[in-house]
């Protein structure tokens, strides 16, 4: 793995954190009470917020990384790599600020095949 290709994926990264964060921060304010009576389209902007810092990481991202300008990999694996390390971030958060939603063995079965697919993905066809 090259630099172009490290860095397109810490990237990735931080953007799976925001967009984390900014999908489903809102329901651990509403379990904390702390956005009680706030109105939905409060928590749409508060999300679009944090969204537009998801988006500062996953469009540089995918730049750098596109073999179209440059980088070492095709649209279909930054995709399949972008997922991978959506739900990684995902269960990582989830397991540590939502207690009340524990994971099982079938979403680690699942998550299994999802790296399968990462690495089918690889594979020269």
């Amino acid at each position: 793995m090259n630099l172009q290709g490290l860095g397109t994926i810490l990237l990735l990264v931080v953007s799976n954190i925001f967009m984390t964060i900014a999908w489903y921060g809102q329901l651990k304010l509403s379990e904390m009470h702390i956005s009680d009576g706030w109105p939905l389209i409060a928590i749409i902007f508060l999300s679009w917020g944090v969204a537009l810092l998801e988006y500062s990481a996953m469009v540089p991202a995918n730049r750098m990384g596109s073999n179209i300008n440059g980088g070492p990999f095709s649209l279909m694996q930054l995709k399949i790599i972008q997922e991978c390390i959506s739900l990684t971030v995902f269960t990582i958060l989830c397991a540590t600020f939502f207690k009340s939603q524990p994971i099982h063995w079938n979403h680690l079965v699942s998550f299994a095949f999802i790296i399968l697919a990462v690495f089918f993905c690889f594979l020269k066809s």
